[in-house]
């Protein structure tokens, strides 16, 4: 039996939604339903398509319900989750409303697919920054039991929106003129973007981190299912279109060589390691590796991508490394889908 699919949201994740579906060949009727604040025509996995306006009858007879959600605002999921389980549908949210929910499932399906049991009808998936770290921390975790996490991170505009896009298009000619003039909005990035990086995403809080740096802490703390991990955050916004960076310091109770943690990331899921000498050798120096960017991401598109591994010297069981991913593919609208599959070969949806 062929699934039912309703897509709420058409933005930069719903988008993606819609093409991986049919890039992975979803067991669904194609085409999806897609639904949105307005009826309007979209081209959406190469194809033009109707979105409605959303609505209750814009659930009846799905299975399957795809909130693409938007970070830093209350998503579609508040206000249509209770019609959609009330059509018996299964819903996956990539909104941020729910993901502290005691009730509510946070998952990202190489990690914690067994978190999601036969009574949950309603799942969360993570932060963009989050999921592309629980996936490089969990394998290492369940070897020698990380107790510590100094994340950086260097995230890229598509993770705002497509408005913070259209700024960093908008103000790089401007700023090749004068980098003392640039005109900006501040109601879609605080400074700048042009040229520049940005400490500030999402809201402050009260003890001076921000709401994404706090994301960090607790959704990896519950997706790992480990609250004495301690992790601190600092997110920043640099003038890269899509893939997210982070620099992660990585304290364990066992010690870990950097080989140790090279072999064992190689093998993990949804993980691709680039660390190795670099055989080109452009700039004559016998040492020099290679290392994941964010323009990588356009060859390996649903992978993380982990590099710099190597010891921490200042601490007895310390590791550094770096991971890179497409933040709109598996920092989101990918592992929406990917729980759908995982809840399909459990056997919690039938075809």
């Amino acid at each position: 039996m062929a699934l039912r699919i309703t897509v709420v949201g058409v933005g930069m994740v719903g988008e993606q939604i819609v093409s991986i579906l049919r890039e992975r060949n979803f067991p669904m009727e194609w085409p999806p339903r897609v639904c949105a604040t307005r009826e309007r025509s979209e081209v959406l996995a190469g194809e033009n398509l109707l979105v409605e306006e959303t609505s209750e009858d814009s659930f009846k007879g799905a299975d399957f319900v795809f909130f693409a959600g938007r970070e830093g605002a209350e998503g579609a999921s508040v206000t249509w989750r209770s019609v959609a389980e009330a059509e018996g549908a299964i819903c996956v949210d990539n909104g941020s409303d729910f993901r502290m929910d005691p009730n509510v499932p946070l998952v990202v399906p190489e990690v914690n697919l067994d978190a999601i049991g036969p009574e949950n009808k309603f799942i969360a998936s993570p932060n963009c920054s989050t999921i592309q770290m629980v996936i490089t921390l969990h394998p290492l975790h369940r070897v020698a039991k990380i107790r510590r996490v100094i994340v950086s991170t260097y995230q890229s505009v598509s993770g705002w929106g497509v408005r913070a896009n259209e700024q960093l298009i908008e103000q790089t000619p401007k700023a090749l003129e004068d980098l003392d003039d640039i005109p900006f909005d501040p109601t879609v990035l605080a400074r700048p973007i042009a040229f520049n990086y940005i400490p500030h995403i999402a809201s402050f809080t009260e003890d001076g981190y921000t709401k994404e740096e706090m994301k960090m802490v607790k959704e990896t703390q519950k997706i790992m299912g480990d609250e004495s991990i301690r992790i601190t955050a600092t997110t920043v916004r640099v003038p890269a279109f899509v893939g997210h960076g982070e620099s992660i310091n990585i304290e364990t109770e066992k010690k870990l060589t950097a080989d140790e943690a090279r072999e064992i990331l190689s093998k993990s899921p949804g993980i691709v390691v680039l660390d190795e000498l670099n055989p080109e050798n452009p700039r004559n120096d016998p040492l020099e590796r290679i290392y994941p960017t964010a323009l990588d991401i356009r060859k390996y598109r649903d992978e993380v991508l982990v590099g710099r591994i190597r010891q921490d010297k200042t601490i007895e069981n310390g590791l550094n490394l770096w991971c890179v991913a497409d933040n709109l593919r598996k920092g989101a609208a990918l592992n929406v889908v990917q729980i759908g599959e995982g809840l399909i070969a459990k056997g919690m949806v039938k075809l």
